[in-house]
């Protein structure tokens, strides 16, 4: 009867995840179904419908002075008879009563998810993917409905594990304490997902574009804890121990001869000795540049110029414990080094974004130039 009604009022052919029905009859009369619909699509473009009726009168959909903002990406029917209607927006707005109708709908939506999460925690897991973006957008909107959900927010882990944010740097204190590191594209972080499994360190899946103003958010209600991208620094579990003179001397070398080969004065060169001599170079790019651009993402829609914005804070990491990056290191004058320098930074940078079609030509033909050298 309720998939029924679901589909009759809302002409949605795709079965809701779940509902929660409302039942009130003291301070004032209420009656309403919300239904959780799919939401596996991008938070500004999912847009439900909450009907308001007063005693079976349809008054309007989406009187964002009583249903509370974050709640308009569900799909409802709410009867309230006591609802005053006679009256302005503007007196709605400031009227208590309605905003403890407001209250009450956030309070048994709350009630309702961290109750499945602590009596049902697998139905909990299986629906998260797809209503974790209307949890967070909540957290965002509505602090009292934040302190309610905190401790049933989930992060899923690179083995597929939920684990809450207790849970998270409980794992993880050993090898980093109060840091959760985070991926935000699976294939283009696959070097560093695979770095970081072969340590034995984990991190958690936020690919969401709602995740980065929720990260900051947790940062800041949680002060001790940083959340970092995979790829934002090595950790120290993938560096063996050189004196910081050594590394800055031969990252300066390097630097010299890279910005020279690739004609790019602009170029962030560091060294570092990783304990995988296969890892010849790497990119990395600043924990705040890269939120800044994730969140410039979101408006890039609109038709805003990103250029404006700069450039993302990348870093090209070489490893000293690489074959070629010694090579580079010892004979900077060799007639190779140009090429193998292009080839360590187009290799650094498809670990971790696409080549531009310009670079991927290049790319391939410099790829056949080494391998007919490698035949001679």
């Amino acid at each position: 009867e309720y998939k029924e009604f679901y589909r009759k009022v809302f002409h949605d052919y795709k079965e809701p995840l779940f509902w929660i029905h409302l039942n009130m009859d003291y301070p004032f009369n209420l009656k309403g179904i919300l239904y959780f619909p799919k939401i596996n699509i991008e938070f500004e473009s999912a847009e439900g419908i909450i009907k308001l009726y007063n005693n079976q009168v349809f008054v309007a959909d989406n009187i964002k002075e009583v249903i509370p903002e974050f709640l308009m990406l569900l799909k409802g029917v709410i009867d309230c008879p006591d609802l005053p209607l006679n009256v302005s927006r503007s007196a709605l707005q400031n009227d208590g009563f309605v905003k403890k109708i407001s209250e009450y709908i956030t309070k048994k939506v709350a009630d309702k998810l961290s109750g499945m999460c602590k009596t049902d925690k697998e139905s909990y897991e299986k629906y998260w993917d797809d209503i974790s973006p209307f949890i967070k957008f909540g957290c965002l909107k509505d602090d009292k409905f934040c302190d309610k959900m905190k401790d049933y927010i989930l992060f899923k882990n690179l083995e597929g594990k939920y684990l809450t944010l207790p849970e998270c740097l409980e794992e993880n204190k050993e090898k980093h304490e109060n840091k959760v590191f985070y991926v935000t594209d699976e294939i283009k972080q696959g070097q560093y997902i695979k770095m970081f499994k072969d340590a034995g360190i984990d991190a958690v899946i936020l690919k969401h574009s709602i995740d980065q103003p929720f990260i900051t958010h947790l940062e800041q209600k949680n002060e001790n804890v940083k959340f970092l991208s995979i790829d934002s620094d090595l950790s120290e579990t993938f560096k063996e121990e050189t004196s910081e003179e050594d590394l800055s001397k031969a990252g300066e070398k390097l630097a010299e001869v890279f910005k020279k080969a690739l004609n790019n004065d602009k170029l962030t060169v560091k060294a570092e000795k990783l304990v995988d001599k296969n890892i010849s170079s790497m990119i990395t790019v600043n924990e705040e540049s890269k939120r800044m651009a994730d969140m410039m993402k979101m408006y890039a829609s609109s038709g805003m110029d990103m250029s404006m914005f700069g450039e993302t804070g990348e870093t090209l990491v070489l490893n000293l414990n690489n074959e070629l990056v010694k090579y580079v290191l010892d004979n900077p004058q060799s007639d190779n080094v140009t090429m193998i320098c292009e080839q360590l930074y187009d290799l650094a940078k498809l670990s971790h974004e696409p080549l531009k079609p310009e670079q991927m030509t290049a790319f391939i033909a410099r790829s056949n130039e080494i391998l007919k050298l490698l035949a001679k």
